[in-house]
């Protein structure tokens, strides 16, 4: 009798696995957290039925074996979960963190009469830039550029690049549309750099012009090996430097555009050799490439101001 009740309670132990996770009957539940724990508390009441013990306060070998394997299981199931739920979490930061850059850039901007901000402005012994002041050795974060704006020095920072090289100039991983938001032109004979302003007005379609994205670049010359670091310039197809960066969830990038909006974008990759030495080897396992309308990198549809 003992054998056919331990093997009555071993069927109806099966037909029970198999309902928590949905193998039979007319109504599948999707499996839960909830259904596993119940499951781990059948499985230790069938192994002391099987092996005919009678149920006791403390486990047995083979229960905790059994609790310890199905636990196991559990936690191979949900680690990737967590794992892809802590990734959307920082692409969720990393695009509140460009949309309030743009917001403070909007804000600088009609400061100065709607003038577009600078890459950089030159002091007498201080270079500005956005997310800081350097005077060579130091990083003053609060004589950025946007701070009196955005009263944050942690938005400058991607939390999804992991970003441990250029600490002293500023660990911040976006980049900005320098080409064509803050241009040059270097005259002969001394080719000093002299400033051409850029009104908002002259931005055709601020919703299709790009001001800041997740940038990156492929430093090929102050270390042995091209190297990834953070990037502050954004530069267009044009330029054959590729430093958009998909690094977040499905090797996305974020962008910020003109008119206040931000969204996500797969880069559009080079092949071949191209640049100053570069060649594909270097950039696309990076996820480094380029912010294409319709993939031709010739063009700077998403950058110039037409």
């Amino acid at each position: 009798m003992p054998a056919l009740h331990a093997s009555c309670d071993a069927v109806a132990y099966e037909h029970r696995w198999s309902r928590e996770l949905g193998l039979v009957g007319s109504a599948r539940r999707p499996f839960s957290v909830g259904s596993m724990v119940s499951l781990v508390c059948a499985t230790v009441r069938a192994v002391r039925t099987i092996v005919r013990i009678q149920p006791k306060s403390a486990f047995t070998l083979i229960e905790l074996l059994v609790v310890i394997a199905i636990i196991a299981i559990l936690a191979a199931i949900l680690f990737p979960v967590f794992a892809q739920a802590k990734a959307a979490a920082k692409k969720t930061q990393s695009l509140s963190n460009l949309k309030q850059i743009d917001l403070a850039w909007t804000m600088y901007n009609n400061d100065f009469d709607d003038t577009c901000m600078r890459v950089a402005i030159q002091g007498t012994t201080v270079t500005y830039y956005w997310w800081g002041a350097w005077d060579g050795t130091k990083l003053t974060p609060q004589n950025g550029l946007l701070y009196p704006y955005a009263k944050s020095q942690g938005i400058q920072a991607d939390p999804s690049f992991d970003n441990t090289l250029r600490t002293a100039l500023g660990l911040t991983g976006y980049g900005y549309n320098y080409v064509y938001l803050s241009p040059a032109t270097y005259n002969p004979p001394d080719y000093v750099e002299v400033d051409v302003p850029v009104n908002f007005s002259q931005i055709g379609h601020p919703a299709e012009t790009i001001t800041f994205a997740t940038s990156a670049r492929i430093n090929n010359w102050s270390y042995s090996a091209p190297t990834l670091e953070g990037n502050t310039y954004l530069d267009p197809p044009s330029n054959a430097n590729p430093s958009f960066h998909g690094r977040n969830t499905g090797n996305q990038g974020n962008i910020a555009w003109c008119d206040g909006h931000v969204k996500s974008m797969t880069p559009t990759y080079r092949t071949g050799s191209f640049g100053y030495g570069f060649d594909e080897s270097m950039f696309a396992p990076q996820h480094l490439g380029e912010i294409t309308k319709s993939g031709d990198l010739t063009s700077d549809d998403y950058f110039n101001l037409n």
